[in-house]
């Protein structure tokens, strides 16, 4: 998590086939475990070549995961929740990536989405021209609500992982509420563009960081 940052601008170096085969493998086991329909699409540089990608400065894409699913009020969460476990595989795998709301062609996009299902994002993949930069974060007070009990050390490596996630607009419209009981979480969005996505890539980081769960999400068990 510390390592990733967005990079919209990658060098001309495909993806090796052991690279793809890691992802397709790690998108299918997110595709059972969540009822979505993800897909990595290589070499194919037209969804990122048109003056509206340009204007959000991504250069040199042709690979990319199209993360789409059934239509319903919980698509764009667990787009987010398990959209980000690829995105850390690529990570681990050197790659580097950066999450897409609406800049790119949607036409070209949209032949990747299986029929009947709801495209939510893209997520950008490739080798890096540049390295990218850590993002400015809130605070994790300003993240979180603990009634005014003292923070346990797992819901504070929670939120520390938690305020680490990319959101649109780097805007951090979330917020995790600690129970009276010290161990219940819970967490909600307060609206946005792409928050409901960025709620469920912050889920996942407070929950790979704390071993916790948070309670009342969309992300089956």
């Amino acid at each position: 998590m510390e390592h990733r940052h967005s990079v919209r601008r990658y060098t001309e170096e495909p993806l090796s086939a052991a690279e793809a085969g890691a992802l397709e493998q790690a998108i299918a086991r997110a595709n059972e475990a969540s009822g979505l329909a993800m897909r990595l699409v290589t070499d194919e540089p037209t969804a990122f070549d048109s003056l509206l990608a340009h204007y959000g400065r991504f250069q040199n894409v042709s690979d990319y995961v199209v993360v789409a699913g059934p239509k319903g009020r919980d698509l764009q969460e667990l787009a987010g929740y398990f959209g980000e476990k690829i995105v850390l595989l690529a990570t681990r795998l050197g790659l580097d990536s950066c999450w897409a709301g609406g800049t790119f062609r949607r036409r070209s996009v949209a032949g990747q989405v299986t029929p009947g299902h709801k495209l939510a994002c893209v997520i950008a993949l490739g080798h890096g021209a540049e390295p990218g930069r850590p993002h400015r974060s809130k605070s994790i007070e300003e993240l979180s609500n603990t009634h005014g009990l003292v923070m346990p050390d797992w819901f504070q490596h929670g939120m520390q992982a938690a305020a680490l996630a990319p959101t649109a607009l780097n805007q951090q419209h979330f917020i995790f509420t600690l129970g009276r009981d010290r161990q219940t979480v819970t967490a909600q969005s307060s609206g946005g563009p792409m928050s409901m996505v960025d709620l469920g890539i912050a889920e996942l980081h407070f929950e790979l960081a704390s071993g916790h769960a948070v309670s009342g999400s969309a992300i089956p068990r």
